[in-house]
Protein backbone atom coordinates (compact mmCIF):
# COMPACT_ATOMS: atom_id res chain seq x y z
CA UNK A 1 0.00 0.00 0.00
CA UNK A 2 2.85 2.36 0.81
CA UNK A 3 4.53 1.65 -2.56
CA UNK A 4 1.23 2.15 -4.42
CA UNK A 5 0.72 5.46 -2.59
CA UNK A 6 4.24 6.57 -3.47
CA UNK A 7 3.71 5.63 -7.13
CA UNK A 8 0.37 7.39 -7.23
CA UNK A 9 1.83 10.62 -5.90
CA UNK A 10 5.10 10.45 -7.83
CA UNK A 11 5.70 12.16 -11.15
CA UNK A 12 7.90 9.21 -12.16
CA UNK A 13 5.12 6.65 -11.76
CA UNK A 14 4.20 6.38 -15.43
CA UNK A 15 7.82 6.43 -16.73
CA UNK A 16 8.75 3.73 -14.21
CA UNK A 17 5.75 1.61 -15.18
CA UNK A 18 6.58 2.12 -18.85
CA UNK A 19 10.19 1.01 -18.27
CA UNK A 20 9.06 -2.07 -16.36
CA UNK A 21 6.57 -2.88 -19.09
CA UNK A 22 9.32 -2.62 -21.73
CA UNK A 23 11.60 -4.79 -19.59
CA UNK A 24 8.91 -7.44 -19.21
CA UNK A 25 8.22 -7.21 -22.92
CA UNK A 26 11.91 -7.82 -23.60
CA UNK A 27 11.93 -10.80 -21.24
CA UNK A 28 8.83 -12.17 -22.96
CA UNK A 29 10.46 -11.77 -26.38
CA UNK A 30 13.64 -13.56 -25.22
CA UNK A 31 11.53 -16.33 -23.70
CA UNK A 32 9.61 -16.67 -26.93
CA UNK A 33 12.76 -16.99 -29.01
CA UNK A 34 14.23 -19.50 -26.56
CA UNK A 35 11.04 -21.53 -26.67
CA UNK A 36 11.08 -21.50 -30.48
CA UNK A 37 14.69 -22.61 -30.46
CA UNK A 38 13.94 -25.42 -28.01
CA UNK A 39 10.94 -26.54 -30.04
CA UNK A 40 13.04 -26.62 -33.20
CA UNK A 41 15.65 -28.69 -31.35
CA UNK A 42 12.92 -31.03 -30.12
CA UNK A 43 11.75 -31.44 -33.70
CA UNK A 44 15.24 -32.42 -34.84
CA UNK A 45 15.58 -34.83 -31.91
CA UNK A 46 12.28 -36.41 -32.79
CA UNK A 47 13.44 -36.83 -36.37
CA UNK A 48 16.62 -38.55 -35.10
CA UNK A 49 14.58 -40.91 -32.98
CA UNK A 50 12.35 -41.56 -35.93
CA UNK A 51 15.39 -42.23 -38.11
CA UNK A 52 16.68 -44.78 -35.57
CA UNK A 53 13.32 -46.48 -35.44
CA UNK A 54 13.07 -46.45 -39.25
CA UNK A 55 16.55 -47.97 -39.41
CA UNK A 56 15.52 -50.85 -37.18
CA UNK A 57 12.23 -51.34 -38.98
CA UNK A 58 13.90 -51.29 -42.40
CA UNK A 59 16.48 -53.82 -41.16
CA UNK A 60 13.62 -56.10 -40.16
CA UNK A 61 11.94 -55.52 -43.55
CA UNK A 62 15.20 -56.32 -45.35
CA UNK A 63 15.66 -59.52 -43.32
CA UNK A 64 12.04 -60.52 -44.00
CA UNK A 65 12.45 -59.94 -47.74
CA UNK A 66 15.70 -61.93 -47.75
CA UNK A 67 14.15 -64.91 -46.01
CA UNK A 68 11.07 -64.81 -48.25
CA UNK A 69 13.36 -64.93 -51.29
CA UNK A 70 15.40 -67.79 -49.79
CA UNK A 71 12.30 -69.80 -49.00
CA UNK A 72 10.46 -69.24 -52.30
CA UNK A 73 13.12 -68.19 -54.74
CA UNK A 74 10.77 -65.52 -56.12
CA UNK A 75 12.40 -62.25 -57.21
CA UNK A 76 9.51 -60.05 -56.02
CA UNK A 77 10.64 -60.67 -52.41
CA UNK A 78 13.84 -58.82 -53.20
CA UNK A 79 11.92 -55.57 -53.88
CA UNK A 80 11.17 -54.84 -50.21
CA UNK A 81 14.71 -55.93 -49.42
CA UNK A 82 16.23 -53.43 -51.83
CA UNK A 83 13.84 -50.64 -50.71
CA UNK A 84 14.76 -51.30 -47.08
CA UNK A 85 18.48 -51.15 -47.88
CA UNK A 86 18.08 -47.78 -49.60
CA UNK A 87 15.98 -46.43 -46.70
CA UNK A 88 18.65 -47.58 -44.22
CA UNK A 89 21.36 -45.80 -46.22
CA UNK A 90 19.28 -42.60 -46.22
CA UNK A 91 18.62 -42.90 -42.47
CA UNK A 92 22.33 -43.35 -41.81
CA UNK A 93 23.13 -40.25 -43.90
CA UNK A 94 20.61 -38.20 -41.90
CA UNK A 95 22.07 -39.45 -38.62
CA UNK A 96 25.59 -38.57 -39.80
CA UNK A 97 24.53 -34.98 -40.53
CA UNK A 98 22.84 -34.69 -37.17
CA UNK A 99 25.70 -36.07 -35.09
CA UNK A 100 28.39 -34.09 -36.90
CA UNK A 101 30.40 -32.28 -34.21
CA UNK A 102 29.05 -34.52 -31.40
CA UNK A 103 31.93 -36.90 -30.38
CA UNK A 104 29.79 -39.22 -28.29
CA UNK A 105 27.04 -39.32 -30.88
CA UNK A 106 29.53 -39.90 -33.70
CA UNK A 107 31.07 -42.83 -31.77
CA UNK A 108 27.71 -44.54 -31.27
CA UNK A 109 26.75 -43.82 -34.87
CA UNK A 110 30.02 -45.36 -36.12
CA UNK A 111 29.30 -48.49 -34.13
CA UNK A 112 25.73 -48.56 -35.49
CA UNK A 113 26.98 -48.04 -39.03
CA UNK A 114 29.48 -50.89 -38.60
CA UNK A 115 26.76 -53.25 -37.32
CA UNK A 116 24.43 -52.30 -40.16
CA UNK A 117 27.13 -52.94 -42.74
CA UNK A 118 27.96 -56.32 -41.13
CA UNK A 119 24.34 -57.33 -41.12
CA UNK A 120 23.90 -56.27 -44.72
CA UNK A 121 27.13 -58.08 -45.69
CA UNK A 122 25.85 -61.23 -43.97
CA UNK A 123 22.53 -61.03 -45.85
CA UNK A 124 24.30 -60.29 -49.16
CA UNK A 125 26.57 -63.33 -48.61
CA UNK A 126 23.53 -65.53 -47.98
CA UNK A 127 21.80 -64.23 -51.12
CA UNK A 128 25.00 -64.74 -53.16
CA UNK A 129 25.28 -68.42 -52.07
CA UNK A 130 21.61 -68.93 -52.92
CA UNK A 131 22.00 -67.40 -56.39
CA UNK A 132 25.07 -69.60 -57.06
CA UNK A 133 22.95 -72.70 -56.30
CA UNK A 134 24.61 -73.38 -52.99
CA UNK A 135 21.31 -73.64 -51.23
CA UNK A 136 22.59 -75.78 -48.40
CA UNK A 137 25.36 -73.35 -47.62
CA UNK A 138 22.97 -70.44 -47.66
CA UNK A 139 20.57 -72.22 -45.34
CA UNK A 140 23.33 -73.18 -42.97
CA UNK A 141 24.55 -69.59 -42.86
CA UNK A 142 21.00 -68.44 -42.30
CA UNK A 143 20.47 -70.91 -39.45
CA UNK A 144 23.54 -69.85 -37.58
CA UNK A 145 23.32 -67.39 -34.66
CA UNK A 146 25.48 -64.79 -36.45
CA UNK A 147 22.51 -62.91 -37.86
CA UNK A 148 20.64 -62.98 -34.55
CA UNK A 149 23.67 -61.75 -32.64
CA UNK A 150 24.30 -58.97 -35.15
CA UNK A 151 20.65 -57.96 -35.02
CA UNK A 152 20.69 -57.90 -31.23
CA UNK A 153 23.85 -55.78 -31.19
CA UNK A 154 22.30 -53.45 -33.73
CA UNK A 155 19.16 -53.04 -31.59
CA UNK A 156 21.25 -52.34 -28.49
CA UNK A 157 23.29 -49.65 -30.23
CA UNK A 158 20.21 -48.10 -31.76
CA UNK A 159 18.50 -48.15 -28.36
CA UNK A 160 21.47 -46.30 -26.87
CA UNK A 161 21.08 -43.58 -29.45
CA UNK A 162 17.33 -43.46 -28.86
CA UNK A 163 17.81 -43.31 -25.07
CA UNK A 164 20.38 -40.57 -25.51
CA UNK A 165 17.96 -38.56 -27.63
CA UNK A 166 15.13 -39.23 -25.18
CA UNK A 167 17.28 -37.79 -22.40
CA UNK A 168 18.06 -34.74 -24.50
CA UNK A 169 14.35 -34.39 -25.40
CA UNK A 170 13.44 -34.52 -21.71
CA UNK A 171 15.98 -31.81 -20.95
CA UNK A 172 14.71 -29.65 -23.79
CA UNK A 173 11.14 -30.18 -22.65
CA UNK A 174 12.09 -29.07 -19.15
CA UNK A 175 13.75 -26.00 -20.65
CA UNK A 176 10.62 -25.28 -22.68
CA UNK A 177 8.52 -25.62 -19.52
CA UNK A 178 10.86 -23.23 -17.73
CA UNK A 179 10.63 -20.78 -20.60
CA UNK A 180 6.84 -21.04 -20.61
CA UNK A 181 6.77 -20.48 -16.86
CA UNK A 182 8.99 -17.43 -17.31
CA UNK A 183 6.73 -16.17 -20.09
CA UNK A 184 3.68 -16.85 -17.94
CA UNK A 185 5.24 -14.90 -15.09
CA UNK A 186 6.08 -12.10 -17.51
CA UNK A 187 2.54 -12.02 -18.91
CA UNK A 188 1.08 -12.05 -15.42
CA UNK A 189 3.45 -9.30 -14.35
CA UNK A 190 2.64 -7.24 -17.42
CA UNK A 191 -1.05 -7.74 -16.77
CA UNK A 192 -0.63 -6.64 -13.17
CA UNK A 193 1.45 -3.65 -14.21
CA UNK A 194 -1.11 -2.78 -16.87
CA UNK A 195 -3.91 -2.98 -14.33
CA UNK A 196 -1.90 -0.84 -11.93
CA UNK A 197 -1.15 1.68 -14.69
CA UNK A 198 -4.82 1.67 -15.69
CA UNK A 199 -5.84 2.22 -12.08
CA UNK A 200 -3.38 5.11 -11.73
CA UNK A 201 -4.49 6.54 -15.07
CA UNK A 202 -8.16 6.35 -14.11
CA UNK A 203 -7.40 7.87 -10.72
CA UNK A 204 -5.38 10.72 -12.22
CA UNK A 205 -7.99 11.19 -14.92
CA UNK A 206 -10.68 11.38 -12.27
CA UNK A 207 -8.63 13.92 -10.33
CA UNK A 208 -8.00 15.90 -13.51
CA UNK A 209 -11.68 15.75 -14.42
CA UNK A 210 -12.62 16.91 -10.94
CA UNK A 211 -10.10 19.75 -11.26
CA UNK A 212 -11.51 20.68 -14.67
CA UNK A 213 -15.06 20.58 -13.32
CA UNK A 214 -14.01 22.80 -10.44
CA UNK A 215 -12.30 25.23 -12.79
CA UNK A 216 -15.28 25.16 -15.15
CA UNK A 217 -17.68 25.83 -12.30
CA UNK A 218 -15.44 28.65 -11.08
CA UNK A 219 -15.30 30.10 -14.60
CA UNK A 220 -19.06 29.75 -14.99
CA UNK A 221 -19.58 31.44 -11.63
CA UNK A 222 -17.19 34.22 -12.60
CA UNK A 223 -18.86 34.51 -15.99
CA UNK A 224 -22.28 34.72 -14.36
CA UNK A 225 -20.99 37.42 -12.03
CA UNK A 226 -19.46 39.31 -14.97
CA UNK A 227 -22.67 38.97 -16.98
CA UNK A 228 -24.71 40.19 -14.04
CA UNK A 229 -22.27 43.07 -13.57
CA UNK A 230 -22.41 43.82 -17.31
CA UNK A 231 -26.21 43.80 -17.23
CA UNK A 232 -26.19 46.05 -14.20
CA UNK A 233 -23.71 48.42 -15.82
CA UNK A 234 -25.69 48.36 -19.07
CA UNK A 235 -28.88 49.19 -17.22
CA UNK A 236 -27.09 51.95 -15.39
CA UNK A 237 -25.63 53.34 -18.61
CA UNK A 238 -29.01 53.08 -20.31
CA UNK A 239 -30.64 54.88 -17.42
CA UNK A 240 -27.86 57.46 -17.47
CA UNK A 241 -28.28 57.95 -21.23
CA UNK A 242 -32.02 58.31 -20.75
CA UNK A 243 -31.44 60.78 -17.95
CA UNK A 244 -28.93 62.77 -20.01
CA UNK A 245 -31.27 62.85 -22.98
CA UNK A 246 -34.12 63.96 -20.76
CA UNK A 247 -31.92 66.57 -19.12
CA UNK A 248 -30.74 67.72 -22.54
CA UNK A 249 -34.29 68.05 -23.84
CA UNK A 250 -35.34 69.82 -20.65
CA UNK A 251 -32.44 72.21 -21.03
CA UNK A 252 -33.39 72.80 -24.64
CA UNK A 253 -36.98 73.44 -23.61
CA UNK A 254 -35.87 75.89 -20.91
CA UNK A 255 -33.54 77.64 -23.33
CA UNK A 256 -36.29 77.79 -25.96
CA UNK A 257 -38.68 79.31 -23.46
CA UNK A 258 -36.08 81.87 -22.37
CA UNK A 259 -35.37 82.77 -25.99
CA UNK A 260 -39.07 83.02 -26.74
CA UNK A 261 -39.93 85.01 -23.65
CA UNK A 262 -36.94 87.28 -23.13
CA UNK A 263 -35.23 87.58 -26.52
CA UNK A 264 -38.59 87.60 -28.26
CA UNK A 265 -39.82 90.36 -26.01
CA UNK A 266 -36.66 92.39 -26.61
CA UNK A 267 -36.80 91.99 -30.38
CA UNK A 268 -40.53 92.76 -30.47
CA UNK A 269 -40.02 95.87 -28.30
CA UNK A 270 -37.20 97.01 -30.53
CA UNK A 271 -39.33 96.52 -33.62
CA UNK A 272 -42.17 98.49 -32.03
CA UNK A 273 -39.77 101.27 -31.09
CA UNK A 274 -38.52 101.42 -34.66
CA UNK A 275 -42.11 101.67 -35.89
CA UNK A 276 -42.88 104.49 -33.43
CA UNK A 277 -39.73 106.36 -34.43
CA UNK A 278 -40.56 106.00 -38.09
CA UNK A 279 -44.11 107.31 -37.54
CA UNK A 280 -42.99 110.28 -35.43
CA UNK A 281 -40.16 111.30 -37.73
CA UNK A 282 -41.89 111.88 -41.03
CA UNK A 283 -39.21 114.17 -42.47
CA UNK A 284 -36.31 111.75 -42.60
CA UNK A 285 -33.46 112.14 -44.95
CA UNK A 286 -33.07 109.43 -47.56
CA UNK A 287 -30.03 108.04 -45.78
CA UNK A 288 -31.85 107.91 -42.40
CA UNK A 289 -34.84 106.28 -44.05
CA UNK A 290 -32.59 103.60 -45.56
CA UNK A 291 -30.98 103.02 -42.19
CA UNK A 292 -34.42 102.74 -40.56
CA UNK A 293 -35.56 100.25 -43.20
CA UNK A 294 -32.37 98.19 -42.80
CA UNK A 295 -32.82 98.20 -39.01
CA UNK A 296 -36.38 96.95 -39.40
CA UNK A 297 -35.25 94.17 -41.76
CA UNK A 298 -32.47 93.21 -39.36
CA UNK A 299 -34.98 92.96 -36.52
CA UNK A 300 -37.23 90.81 -38.74
CA UNK A 301 -34.24 88.55 -39.55
CA UNK A 302 -33.40 88.34 -35.84
CA UNK A 303 -36.99 87.36 -35.03
CA UNK A 304 -36.91 84.69 -37.80
CA UNK A 305 -33.55 83.39 -36.56
CA UNK A 306 -34.95 83.27 -33.03
CA UNK A 307 -37.87 81.20 -34.28
CA UNK A 308 -35.57 78.77 -36.14
CA UNK A 309 -33.36 78.35 -33.09
CA UNK A 310 -36.39 77.74 -30.90
CA UNK A 311 -37.73 75.20 -33.38
CA UNK A 312 -34.37 73.42 -33.41
CA UNK A 313 -34.22 73.39 -29.63
CA UNK A 314 -37.82 72.35 -29.09
CA UNK A 315 -40.02 71.80 -32.14
CA UNK A 316 -43.32 73.43 -31.34
CA UNK A 317 -44.83 71.76 -34.39
CA UNK A 318 -44.30 68.37 -32.74
CA UNK A 319 -46.23 69.42 -29.62
CA UNK A 320 -48.92 71.36 -31.45
CA UNK A 321 -49.42 69.49 -34.75
CA UNK A 322 -48.15 65.96 -34.12
CA UNK A 323 -45.31 63.80 -35.45
CA UNK A 324 -46.45 63.50 -39.08
CA UNK A 325 -46.91 67.26 -39.52
CA UNK A 326 -43.61 67.97 -37.73
CA UNK A 327 -41.75 65.59 -40.06
CA UNK A 328 -43.38 67.14 -43.13
CA UNK A 329 -42.36 70.62 -41.98
CA UNK A 330 -38.86 69.37 -41.23
CA UNK A 331 -38.58 67.74 -44.67
CA UNK A 332 -39.87 70.91 -46.41
CA UNK A 333 -37.45 73.16 -44.55
CA UNK A 334 -34.53 70.79 -45.31
CA UNK A 335 -35.47 70.74 -48.98
CA UNK A 336 -35.60 74.53 -49.09
CA UNK A 337 -32.28 74.89 -47.25
CA UNK A 338 -30.35 72.19 -49.15
CA UNK A 339 -32.03 72.29 -52.54
CA UNK A 340 -32.49 68.50 -52.49
CA UNK A 341 -35.84 66.91 -53.35
CA UNK A 342 -37.27 65.14 -50.29
CA UNK A 343 -39.98 62.52 -50.71
CA UNK A 344 -42.10 61.66 -47.66
CA UNK A 345 -44.26 58.62 -47.01
CA UNK A 346 -45.69 59.13 -43.56
CA UNK A 347 -48.37 57.20 -41.68
CA UNK A 348 -49.95 58.12 -38.38
CA UNK A 349 -48.48 56.06 -35.54
CA UNK A 350 -49.17 55.70 -31.84
CA UNK A 351 -46.03 56.63 -29.93
CA UNK A 352 -45.28 58.12 -26.57
CA UNK A 353 -44.14 61.74 -26.42
CA UNK A 354 -40.53 60.72 -25.75
CA UNK A 355 -40.61 58.22 -28.63
CA UNK A 356 -42.03 60.86 -30.99
CA UNK A 357 -39.23 63.20 -29.99
CA UNK A 358 -36.70 60.36 -30.58
CA UNK A 359 -38.09 59.81 -34.10
CA UNK A 360 -37.94 63.55 -34.80
CA UNK A 361 -34.34 63.80 -33.57
CA UNK A 362 -33.37 60.70 -35.59
CA UNK A 363 -34.65 62.26 -38.80
CA UNK A 364 -32.99 65.54 -37.85
CA UNK A 365 -29.60 63.83 -37.27
CA UNK A 366 -29.89 61.80 -40.48
CA UNK A 367 -30.63 64.88 -42.59
CA UNK A 368 -27.78 66.77 -40.92
CA UNK A 369 -25.38 64.00 -41.97
CA UNK A 370 -26.86 63.99 -45.49
CA UNK A 371 -26.24 67.72 -45.80
CA UNK A 372 -22.65 67.38 -44.54
CA UNK A 373 -21.36 64.17 -46.13
CA UNK A 374 -23.76 62.37 -48.47
CA UNK A 375 -23.63 64.48 -51.65
CA UNK A 376 -27.00 62.95 -52.41
CA UNK A 377 -29.44 63.78 -55.20
CA UNK A 378 -32.61 62.48 -53.52
CA UNK A 379 -33.86 61.82 -49.98
CA UNK A 380 -36.75 59.61 -48.91
CA UNK A 381 -38.40 59.61 -45.48
CA UNK A 382 -40.77 56.77 -44.61
CA UNK A 383 -42.83 56.27 -41.43
CA UNK A 384 -44.93 53.11 -41.19
CA UNK A 385 -46.69 51.21 -38.44
CA UNK A 386 -47.64 47.60 -37.76
CA UNK A 387 -49.74 46.19 -34.96
CA UNK A 388 -47.18 46.90 -32.24
CA UNK A 389 -44.16 48.54 -33.92
CA UNK A 390 -43.45 51.81 -35.70
CA UNK A 391 -40.61 52.07 -38.21
CA UNK A 392 -38.92 55.25 -39.35
CA UNK A 393 -36.40 55.14 -42.23
CA UNK A 394 -34.35 57.87 -43.91
CA UNK A 395 -32.73 56.86 -47.21
CA UNK A 396 -30.45 58.78 -49.55
CA UNK A 397 -28.69 57.95 -52.82
CA UNK A 398 -25.40 59.59 -51.86
CA UNK A 399 -21.82 58.39 -51.86
CA UNK A 400 -22.34 56.13 -48.84
CA UNK A 401 -19.51 54.86 -46.61
CA UNK A 402 -18.03 51.79 -44.99
CA UNK A 403 -19.97 51.16 -41.79
CA UNK A 404 -16.91 49.45 -40.28
CA UNK A 405 -14.95 52.71 -40.66
CA UNK A 406 -17.50 55.46 -40.05
CA UNK A 407 -16.59 59.12 -40.14
CA UNK A 408 -15.74 60.30 -36.66
CA UNK A 409 -18.15 63.24 -36.68
CA UNK A 410 -21.18 61.32 -37.93
CA UNK A 411 -20.37 58.22 -35.89
CA UNK A 412 -20.84 60.04 -32.58
CA UNK A 413 -24.22 61.41 -33.60
CA UNK A 414 -25.45 58.05 -34.89
CA UNK A 415 -24.12 56.28 -31.78
CA UNK A 416 -25.98 58.75 -29.59
CA UNK A 417 -29.15 58.13 -31.60
CA UNK A 418 -28.67 54.37 -31.23
CA UNK A 419 -28.50 54.71 -27.44
CA UNK A 420 -31.51 57.00 -27.51
CA UNK A 421 -33.55 54.54 -29.58
CA UNK A 422 -32.54 51.62 -27.37
CA UNK A 423 -33.45 53.63 -24.28
CA UNK A 424 -36.99 53.79 -25.69
CA UNK A 425 -37.02 50.00 -26.12
CA UNK A 426 -36.38 50.14 -29.85
CA UNK A 427 -33.69 49.03 -32.28
CA UNK A 428 -31.71 51.08 -34.76
CA UNK A 429 -30.12 49.81 -37.98
CA UNK A 430 -27.59 51.45 -40.29
CA UNK A 431 -27.02 50.21 -43.84
CA UNK A 432 -24.49 51.79 -46.16
CA UNK A 433 -21.77 50.98 -48.66
CA UNK A 434 -19.44 53.12 -50.75
CA UNK A 435 -21.34 54.40 -53.80
CA UNK A 436 -24.65 52.82 -52.74
CA UNK A 437 -26.17 55.43 -50.46
CA UNK A 438 -27.20 55.19 -46.82
CA UNK A 439 -30.30 54.01 -44.98
CA UNK A 440 -30.89 54.85 -41.30
CA UNK A 441 -33.87 53.09 -39.75
CA UNK A 442 -35.32 52.44 -36.33
CA UNK A 443 -38.22 50.48 -34.91
CA UNK A 444 -39.94 51.54 -31.69
CA UNK A 445 -42.82 49.96 -29.79
CA UNK A 446 -46.21 51.58 -30.21
CA UNK A 447 -48.27 52.66 -27.24
CA UNK A 448 -51.35 50.69 -26.24
CA UNK A 449 -54.63 52.51 -26.53
CA UNK A 450 -56.74 51.96 -23.42
CA UNK A 451 -60.44 51.72 -24.10
CA UNK A 452 -62.86 53.13 -21.56
CA UNK A 453 -66.34 51.77 -21.17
Amino acid sequence: MKIARMLRNSAYAFPLLAFMALLLLGISEVSHRQAVKSLDELGRMSQVRTSNLVLLRQMVDAETGQRGYLLTGREEYLTPYNDAVRAMRAALDQLKRYYAGDPEGELLLSELNLLVNRKLSEMEATLKLFREGKTDGALQLLLTDIGREQMEALRNTSRKLIDRESTKILAERNEVYATLRLGRIGVASMTAMSLLALMLYLRQRGALEALRNGQRMALEHERDELEALARERTEQLTELARHLQTAREDERSRLARDLHDELGALLTAAKLDVARLKSRLPDLSPEAADRMTHLNETLNSGIALKRRIIEDLRPSSLSNLGLVAALEIQAREFAEASGLPVETELEAVRLSASSELTVFRLVQEAMTNIAKYARAGHVHIRLTATADLAEIAVTDDGVGFDTAAQRRGSAHGLLGMRFRVEAEGGRMELRSAPGRGTRVSATLPCTVVKLTG
